[in-house]
């Protein structure tokens, strides 16, 4: 059935399962590259495929022209866990500035409601697609992120340090999302026809360059193990049944291996569906989660006006190297260590570089 986010409000016992599915491809068929991804076709299939009394929420992260982008991780946990704020406020729904798709899909929210997630996508160059790693990136506050930036002023870096030091600290990092389940299903070429009898790239010119021997996965499916093991370390299960790979298209030229050929394999489609009967049978033997104290669903994020003019305030100071007592920035300052003082902080290293040369 439709996804009714109003059940989020009813306890396990009286509300329906609910599956969220993503499609982790970068393709869409509305701009380059014109035609859309094999995970949307399989994301699509699977919505199908389970139980429709089910709630089956699902999602399309791939690229369109025009539409937001989901915005990068601004590596707060690295000051400070405490400055990494649960769900996600570097950005926020509505903005002119910087448009974030995780916001305007309500991802936060969703994810919270969901019992389980059904993650879909290709491996490219060894990895899951860029899209994906974005979205995972931003759900670093899951996992032990801040539920009150009151307490830090909503972006307050020194209070935020001070924070991570407090007893209270401890009680409320906590995994948000504990106790969900996610699987993975990745896919692969293996190289299609690029690569010669011995595993190497046809067109290298410098063989010795790539030791076919030493590529980085025996098992293809490892593409996604910095996906896999983040919900794991967050307290999402992931059975390791629900975590499979599958090659389509190895030897063959790119432009035949589409959503249309995919459908056709045979070997391909049997082992995504047992994947999704894998996933089905777990789900509905582990049960629903009872959600976390701090839910992502129904969050209504504080007005900071007053909070975000000081922000600016502060960065308008280091602008003019003017840092506060007792930050690392001032720290930094007097080590001599980050050489970052200026008042045009969105140029580039390499102009910088250039305009001294000149």
């Amino acid at each position: 059935m439709r996804p009714d986010d109003k059940n989020a409000d009813l306890s396990p016992g009286k509300r329906p399962f609910r599956i969220l599915i993503i499609s982790g491809s970068g393709r869409r068929q509305y701009n380059c590259p014109g035609v859309d991804g094999k995970s949307r076709t399989l994301m699509l299939k699977m919505a199908e495929m389970l139980p429709q009394e089910w709630e089956i929420d699902y999602e399309d992260l791939g690229n369109v022209y025009g539409r937001e982008k989901i915005q990068s991780c601004n590596a707060c946990v690295s000051t400070a866990m405490s400055l990494c704020v649960w769900p996600c406020n570097c950005y926020e729904k509505g903005s002119w500035v910087e448009k974030d798709l995780m916001w305007e899909m309500d991802m936060y929210s969703r994810v919270d409601m969901a019992d389980a997630w059904a993650i879909i996508g290709p491996i490219n160059w060894y990895a899951p697609s860029s899209n994906l790693k974005l979205m995972f990136d931003r759900l670093v506050c899951m996992n032990g992120g801040n539920p009150d930036e009151k307490l830090i002023d909503h972006k307050d870096p020194e209070k935020a340090m001070a924070l991570e030091h407090t007893e209270l600290w401890k009680k409320l990092s906590i995994n948000h999302l504990e106790g969900r389940t996610a699987g993975f299903f990745c896919y692969g070429d293996e190289g299609g026809d690029e690569m010669d009898e011995n595993n190497v790239p046809i067109i290298l010119k410098h063989k010795d360059y790539f030791d076919c021997n030493a590529e980085p996965f025996e098992n293809e499916r490892d593409a996604y193990a910095p996906l896999v093991w983040q919900c794991r370390y967050g307290g999402i299960e992931v059975p390791d049944q629900l975590w499979m790979h599958a090659t389509s298209g190895k030897g063959q030229k790119y432009s035949d291996n589409q959503a249309e050929d995919v459908v056709e394999n045979d070997q391909f489609m049997a082992t995504f569906d047992s994947w999704v009967h894998n996933f089905e049978t777990f789900v509905q033997q582990k049960g629903k989660v009872k959600p976390g104290k701090y839910r992502a669903y129904g969050y209504k994020p504080p007005t900071n006006l007053w909070k975000e003019a000081k922000t600016g305030i502060r960065s308008w100071m280091l602008r003019f190297g003017i840092t506060p007592e007792n930050s690392s920035p001032r720290i930094q300052k007097e080590m001599n260590l980050n050489k970052d003082t200026t008042l045009r902080p969105s140029q580039s290293e390499g102009e910088k570089l250039r305009e001294k040369s000149d």
